[in-house]
């Protein structure tokens, strides 16, 4: 007998089909994990429990009919960053506790038009501002692989939910590495897609230029199933592009030879990538990732990144100066958090986003107000745009030497909550997803086994190391094929956290 939630998405599919369980029941299962579970994570901010079993009941009805597709039926769950229509979306702020949507996020209409059924709304860093996911309004998420550790952030609740096995997969936001580092510290695997493949419209803005809406999952396969439904042009977002998109599940399977399906990729290191201040353990774990992938076919080339340490820098200029800009509109006026009895508007403008707003998002405020003032804009804001270039032309030349670019996702695994109270020291943990950001690119991150050397408490296990792959532009099905020929042969995507073991329904 099989636990529903162990089920991966193609499973799922194929068990809704045969009716070896309705989506009803499907639904159940995950929201009495919820109920259960979620108490010691705070991953979920809203668990719309009525709506989703409306949903699965209505999809039951569509494959009664024979009108379902592949996913129709399966649970899922959305970042808190997406808008959702008649629930609240808050972003993660005191600013938009109150704020129910009128309308849907293109992603989530998307997953609505293909079937799946919405379990609630994740936690995430304030306005996705965080590496943590302890800047939320409602508490910090904890990481299911040791409840005193953080699941990474800003997409922390997505990939604590779906580490747990609250939810099957989860909609994620990428903004410096918002998907990839809490897939890392969570054992999942995370896409961030090329900027402008998944609409950004009706997903709160944090800095436009970067945001990058992407899947969470188990695996390369399960995330491949949830790109196809989330990728695609939409006029309704300035930002989108009009590239077409592909059969993302039906690529994952083509090889040219079955026992070296990677013969002829060219896998680039770069030498920045593994030097000092890497953890140990997570060097170790990424070049056994390595012989793994080299004993597939690939070839690995030595690469230099040179602008590689000017990304933070860049990035902490840019994405500020964006901030500062899009939660202007956040004033008391309009909608969301309006401070009581206000004497005059100025008064009201100050107290409501002081009061509104958390301490890292006003400090990001700051700091991107300061860049783009008079007097500061050119030596600031323009000279970090110059450097963004250099990083992307830095991207290209490396191109032309490899296929995909390899390193790891994080510096270390995840760390205790609490432990970094310096934001600067925050700041250095996404040294190697900022740059991806800043470039455009598209960005995977695989679980590649565990950092042994933590010896916590009986609520911790050993915590998972990521491994990151880099790809030109409009390359996501090579690379969710080449994590999907690493998890053909390896295991580590189906480990799980000691909270997952939890017993409930099966079939």
């Amino acid at each position: 007998m099989t636990e529903l939630h162990r089920l991966d998405i193609r499973e799922l599919a194929q068990g809704l089909a045969s009716k070896q369980f309705s989506s009803l029941e499907l639904t159940q299962h995950f929201l009495a994990r919820i109920d259960r579970l979620d108490a010691q994570l705070n991953s979920f901010i809203t668990v719309t429990h009525e709506s989703a079993l409306a949903h699965a009941k209505s999809a039951d009805a569509l494959r009664a009919q024979g009108n379902a597709g592949v996913l129709t039926g399966i649970p899922i769950a959305h970042k808190d960053i997406f808008c959702t229509e008649g629930v609240r979306t808050s972003a993660g702020s005191k600013m938009l506790d109150n704020f129910i949507s009128p309308y849907n996020a293109t992603v989530v209409a998307q997953a609505n038009a293909a079937g799946l059924v919405m379990l609630g709304k994740t936690n995430m860093d304030e306005f996705a501002m965080g590496s943590s996911n302890e800047s939320s309004f409602y508490g910090a998420t904890h990481n299911p692989w040791g409840l005193d550790r953080v699941p990474g952030g800003s997409s922390g609740g997505s990939a604590a939910a779906v580490a747990a096995d609250l939810a099957p997969f989860a909609t994620a936001t990428d903004t410096g590495g918002s998907i990839r580092q809490p897939a890392a510290f969570c054992g999942l695997t995370g896409l961030k897609p090329t900027y402008g493949r998944v609409s950004r419209f009706g997903m709160i803005a944090y800095a436009s230029s970067l945001d990058q809406g992407g899947p969470i999952a188990r695996s390369a396969q399960d995330c491949a199933y949830l790109l196809q439904v989330m990728a695609g042009h939409d006029a309704k977002d300035s930002t989108s592009i009009d590239h077409p998109t592909e059969d993302y599940v039906a690529a994952l399977a083509a090889v040219t030879s079955p026992d070296k399906p990677l013969q002829g990729l060219r896998i680039g290191l770069p030498h920045q990538y593994l030097k000092d201040g890497l953890d140990a353990d997570v060097k170790a774990r990424v070049h056994d990732a390595l012989a793994v992938l080299e004993d597939l076919g690939a070839t690995l080339v030595w690469i230099d990144l040179t602008t590689s340490d000017a990304a933070i820098p860049a990035y902490y200029l840019i994405a500020p100066a964006e901030a500062s800009s899009n939660l202007s509109r956040y004033d008391g006026v309009r909608f969301g958090h309006r401070c009581e009895n206000p004497k005059d508007l100025m008064d009201l403008y100050t107290r409501s986003r002081t009061e509104g707003f958390g301490d890292e998002v006003q400090r990001r405020i700051l700091v991107g107000t300061y860049a783009l003032s008079a007097g500061y804009y050119d030596a600031y804001y323009l000279k970090a745009q110059k450097v963004r270039r250099l990083i992307q032309n830095d991207f290209l030349k490396a191109f032309e030497q490899c296929d995909v670019i390899a390193g790891p996702t994080a510096p270390t695994a995840a760390y205790a909550i609490g432990a970094k109270q310096d934001p600067v020291a925050m700041y250095l943990g996404d040294i190697y997803t900022i740059a991806v950001n800043l470039a455009g690119l598209p960005a995977i991150s695989a679980p590649v086994g565990f950092d042994t050397s933590y010896s916590g408490h009986e609520n911790c296990a050993p915590l998972p190391v990521g491994l990151q792959l880099i790809g030109p532009y409009w390359s996501e099905s090579k690379l969710l094929s080449i994590i999907h020929q690493y998890q053909q042969r390896t295991d580590w995507h189906k480990q799980r956290a000691p909270i997952a073991s939890d017993t409930g329904a099966s079939v």
